[in-house]
């Protein structure tokens, strides 16, 4: 479970991420990579017993041990302490011996077309990699395996590493929600919502909305670029009030990135 009290107003609006798919949407023009750094820091927070899974299509480590120590959490340290743990899927053509092992498996009973066994090479190293998560998760002790925190950096690469087979993505993607209901695990997810061209949404970004209890976008003002305000965020947040799952609850604020933290303000409050 989370310890202490929100100290934001981003924090007030989300609350609890426990056992829930928390789904940040951004665009080129406006990133949700901050948002991604401060659920990790509270994730990692002195005053919780929380453990991170990190999945990253994006970054290596050292990307985010740099920034995470300008926040005041030091990464390295983290994954000694085995509270955080990170899979660099920068590396995906390269998985391992596990993974040829499963593939070798696999193509011995399918010999139909090049285009199916690629399709299966890629479900066998989605599984392995569900399996890796699995594991460490049984690893930890009884009463700290609802306290973990799953994060995907970004599922948007994550499709484009699945050579455009959405079907896989979703698939992987449930597999790691069932962990919310059934070990309580929290699920943060980035998405970049504006690769599609198409008007029509995608099922993979329904199917995620969806799921998602709690619905983040980082969006440019629509005002227009202003000196104090880099974005807005819309928070929707499907929790329980007064004992009951509720409709959206929706809070509107603006922010200004700064080296070492994020500013978050009531709209108006600042030009």
């Amino acid at each position: 479970m989370e310890h202490g009290t929100p100290s934001t107003l981003l924090d007030e609006a989300v609350g609890s991420i426990a056992g829930c798919l928390l789904l940040l949407h951004d665009s080129v023009e406006t990133t949700a990579a901050f948002l991604l750094h401060h659920f990790l820091k509270r994730s990692l927070s002195p005053h919780s017993s929380n453990a991170v899974i990190f999945v990253s299509f994006a970054h290596p480590f050292s990307h985010y041990d740099r920034i995470l120590r300008k926040l005041g959490c030091n990464l390295a340290a983290q994954r000694d302490n085995n509270r955080f743990f990170f899979f660099d899927m920068l590396k995906w053509e390269c998985p391992g011996e596990e993974f040829r092992r499963i593939f070798s498996f696999l193509m011995e009973q399918i010999y139909d077309s090049s285009d199916e066994a690629e399709e299966a090479k890629r479900r066998s190293a989605l599984v392995t990699l569900f399996g890796k998560i699995q594991k460490v998760i049984g690893a930890l002790p009884q009463e700290r395996r609802s306290s973990v925190t799953i994060m995907i950096d970004d599922i948007s690469l994550m499709e484009v590493a699945a050579r455009g087979s959405m079907n896989l993505v979703i698939d992987f993607l449930h597999y790691c929600h069932t962990l919310t209901s059934e070990l309580g695990c929290s699920l943060v997810a980035l998405n970049h919502e504006d690769i599609y061209s198409s008007t029509k949404r995608p099922t993979l970004v329904l199917q995620l909305e969806y799921l998602a209890r709690i619905l983040i976008k980082a969006e440019p003002l629509t005002t227009g670029l202003a000196k104090d305000v880099h974005g807005q965020l819309t928070v929707l947040n499907r929790g329980t009030y007064d004992g009951a799952e509720s409709k959206y609850r929706v809070h509107n604020f603006h922010f200004k990135v700064k080296e070492n933290c994020v500013e978050y303000f009531i709209p108006g409050s600042r030009t």
